[in-house]
């Protein structure tokens, strides 16, 4: 399997994620942490559920992944969320050291790169745009059913 096609099916993993949030009324953002070849968490938002507007995705997977690798860098892992990171996730990402992170759905209105596109570490590697149509397809329908 390449990277291509790797990339593609963890991206599904984390849009199955999406979907459960979607499911419990959470915005619908999914994302897992991989090391090797290995899913080592596997999150959505939980912000309506915790009452916690740091419960997003990429936060509750950073908190999993160093637990069940028990450290706190991440420099060998690969974060897959299906949205474009905000600025506090990214300043997280930031903080972890995560070797490369690959989204779907670009942001626009909250992506980080909108305020400040160098806020990642120097040394993560970025892959964007993988599965976009579906990334962009749950959020848009779950927006659509909440108007």
């Amino acid at each position: 399997m390449n990277d291509k096609e790797h990339d593609s099916r963890m991206m599904k993993a984390a849009l199955a994620e999406a979907q459960k949030a979607f499911d419990q009324g959470e915005v619908p953002v999914g994302a897992l942490i991989v090391a090797g070849n290995r899913i080592i968490a596997r999150t959505h938002n939980l912000t309506e559920t915790l009452h916690d507007v740091t419960a997003h995705a990429e936060m509750q997977a950073f908190t999993a992944a160093t637990h069940a690798i028990g450290g706190k860098y991440l420099n060998d892992c690969t974060l897959y969320v299906t949205l474009e990171p905000c600025v506090m996730c990214a300043g997280a990402a930031f903080w972890t050291r995560i070797g490369r992170i690959v989204w779907g759905a670009p942001d626009p209105k909250r992506g980080y790169r909108l305020t400040n596109p160098n806020i990642l570490h120097p040394a993560t590697e970025i892959t964007e745009g993988v599965l976009s149509e579906e990334c962009s397809a749950i959020l848009q329908e779950f927006f659509m059913l909440k108007r």
